[in-house]
């Protein structure tokens, strides 16, 4: 396979996940809900054709929990370094590497995140011309980035968790010379806003993030008691 899709993803501990959603949840239920959208992407990203899945876990002594979590096949290794920018340069270079010609990265916090996306990004990448893909999220960030070779000065200096995030990456690229494709919009799950609009949105049949919907439909209906 000539394409790496690597999961950042976080063991989901009560107090360590989904912070922001506690109050009004609970630290245990916003963990579990955490735990349902790495289920929900670890069983769509599996299956995707050509593409190699990988999870880079944290924290480093997570790695029996994704080995029992992540589907047949999936190389495992943990987040190296202090910050984001570091831990990205590092898994981009793992791939790279490993000899994967094209390296994808995306985030834990988008459970219905449709495999088109992923797999127009793997394409632009091999055979439109496009150095760089990002997939926006609505926050001002992004959800997946994907390159066919390092680009460690692409993830310096980014105001990382802030609305500038996206901004800052297209801004560096320029810098770079990079041919960028930028990929539809998808909604990360961060905010109680967040969960509120994910449960709103249809969730037909074979869509994904099926357990993350309906499990988000009984918290939702818990504290509204």
């Amino acid at each position: 396979m000539a394409a790496l899709l690597i999961i950042f993803a976080k063991e989901p501990l009560a107090g360590q996940v989904k912070t922001r959603l506690s109050p009004p949840l609970s630290p245990k239920a916003a963990a579990r809900l955490y735990q349902y959208f790495l289920e929900d992407i670890l069983e769509e990203m599996g299956s995707l054709p050509e593409i190699r899945l990988a999870v880079a876990y944290s924290p480093d002594k997570a790695k029996d929990f994704f080995r029992k979590m992540a589907p047949s096949g999936a190389l495992l290794f943990s987040q190296e370094g202090d910050d984001l920018s570091t831990r990205l340069v590092r898994a981009f270079d793992r791939g790279f590497a490993a000899g994967f010609k094209t390296v994808l990265v995306r985030n834990s916090d988008s459970p219905d995140l449709p495999e088109e996306i992923v797999l127009a990004a793997e394409q632009a990448l091999t055979a439109d011309g496009a150095d760089l893909v990002l997939s926006p999220s609505p926050d001002g960030g992004y959800n997946l980035v994907g390159l066919k070779q390092p680009q460690p000065r692409l993830f310096q200096g980014i105001s990382w968790s802030s609305p500038r995030v996206l901004a800052d990456t297209l801004g560096l690229a320029r810098q770079l010379f990079l041919a960028v494709h930028l990929l539809p919009s998808w909604p990360d799950i961060d905010t109680m806003d967040d969960l509120r609009a994910f449960a709103a949105r249809p969730l037909a049949p074979g869509t994904p993030g099926r357990r993350s919907h309906l499990f988000t439909h009984e918290l939702l209906e818990k504290i509204s008691q």
